[in-house]
């Protein structure tokens, strides 16, 4: 029969309703009986100067999590480790596009999908013991995701440390937004992760409370924030992209990444409409769900001439794009979240408008680096930003600047994450 660690929960009688049958066909292909089996701690292979890490991840999506996933990757490749990918498709290559790739199990109610993704734990732990098995790994890095346990079940089977990566508190988000129907699970599902970590990563401090609240103590924690590629630091000649989109002349306002409702792009719409410069135009480079209502926004307002959507842009292709811009747009932010937009802007010496918030101030210091603003003075503050070119080239060079100076980099977070690797080597 199922069982669950940790105190019993209300719903836990129809979670063994919804994994029963999950359940039985995994002891039939004999998933569950290898699962259960003990073996003896690794006898991890002694490399002086370079690591083996055994990357876990659940991650389908095309968007900037497999942007993440891609850079910090590469960055310890360039530094002479070893990756082993293990997630659904292993390490290909992806083409980056605004679609969610949920999958056929999205479609299932709730309490099933939650069901679904936590039966997915077993198969992918199946594929994560026999990845360890054949390529003996140093350490496990493992992208967090909710009812995920791969990581941690081959970390208790095994004895290899593991490195959790975390980017967002899950349960409590998934259940602000009303998807998660066994929340009381959930939350235990995520404190079991994140608790069987040796060292967790969250992307901001902001994060870190979560963990911390969480019960994993400060030692275990280390705050690695997002970052750029080494192509981001050098300066990319705007002229290209502005030609391409009709944008010389213009003072362009720009946004890039998957574009949704809470992104807060209607306030830049409307603030085409109610400011008295008309060379201001909205060049938004991504896509996604809010577009539509967007441009619709654009037509009734007048300004549709003035916003300009690019589409989805491939990686080698963002900086560039990013350098058209004379103002870069953060109308909004999760309030713990880490945005890779943020850090590209500033690598690209743009000055950005970003919320007043915690997080955000991690990163920028208002009036030093960056214009921030509360809810009500985005107008206010964007105006500023408008009316002063100066203004515009001092918070520009001076983002730039920061990104240098705290390495805001993805080779930087790479070199972070080889020193605790190798530290939780060490004492393994």
């Amino acid at each position: 029969m199922l069982r669950f660690t940790g105190r019993p929960c209300k719903h836990q009688k129809r979670i063994v309703r919804v994994l029963g049958p999950v359940h039985r066909a995994l002891r039939v292909r004999g998933v569950w009986r290898s699962l259960q089996k003990r073996s003896q701690p690794y006898a991890h292979q002694d490399r002086s100067q370079t690591m083996k890490f055994l990357y876990s991840h659940r991650t389908r999506a095309a968007d900037g999590q497999w942007v993440h996933i891609r850079a910090l990757t590469e960055a310890l490749v360039a530094r002479g480790h070893e990756i082993v990918m293990c997630g659904p498709d292993g390490g290909s290559s992806r083409t980056l596009d605004a679609s969610s790739r949920r999958g056929l199990t999205s479609l299932l109610p709730a309490p099933l999908y939650e069901g679904a993704e936590f039966a997915y734990s077993f198969p992918a732990h199946r594929r994560l013991a026999a990845a360890a098995s054949a390529s003996m790994p140093d350490v496990i890095y493992e992208r967090y995701n909710l009812f995920f346990h791969a990581g941690a079940w081959l970390k208790r089977k095994t004895g290899l440390p593991l490195i959790l990566e975390v980017n967002a508190p899950l349960a409590a988000e998934r259940a602000e937004h009303g998807d998660l129907f066994f929340k009381r699970w959930a939350h235990a599902s995520e404190t079991a992760i994140w608790r069987a970590a040796d060292m967790v990563l969250p992307v901001t401090n902001a994060l870190a409370d979560y963990v911390r609240a969480a019960g994993v103590p400060d030692a275990h924690i280390d705050v690695i924030q997002n970052g750029v590629d080494d192509h981001f630091l050098t300066p990319q000649d705007p002229a290209p992209v502005r030609a391409r989109y009709g944008l010389d002349d213009k003072l362009v306002l720009g946004f890039t990444g998957f574009v949704r409702d809470w992104h807060g792009l209607d306030r830049a719409v409307q603030f085409l409409a109610q400011a008295p410069q008309k060379d201001l135009h909205l060049f938004v480079v991504g896509d996604g769900p809010a577009r539509e209502g967007l441009e619709t926004l654009a037509r009734d307002i007048g300004v549709a001439d003035r916003v300009t959507f690019a589409g989805v842009v491939q990686r080698e292709e963002m900086a560039s794009h990013v350098a058209a811009f004379d103002i870069a747009l953060q109308p909004a932010v999760v309030s713990y979240a880490s945005p890779l937009k943020l850090f590209e802007y500033m690598a690209q010496g743009k000055p950005v408008i970003a919320p007043d918030s915690a997080n955000i101030r991690e990163v920028l210091t208002a009036g030093e680096d960056g214009v921030l603003f509360t809810d009500s003075e985005f107008e206010t503050a964007l105006t500023r930003l408008v009316g002063d070119a100066g203004l515009r080239a001092r918070l520009g060079d001076a983002a730039a600047t920061t990104v240098k100076q705290r390495d805001y980099t993805w080779a930087g977070n790479a070199r972070r994450v080889e020193a605790i690797a190798e530290k939780l080597k060490a004492m393994s």
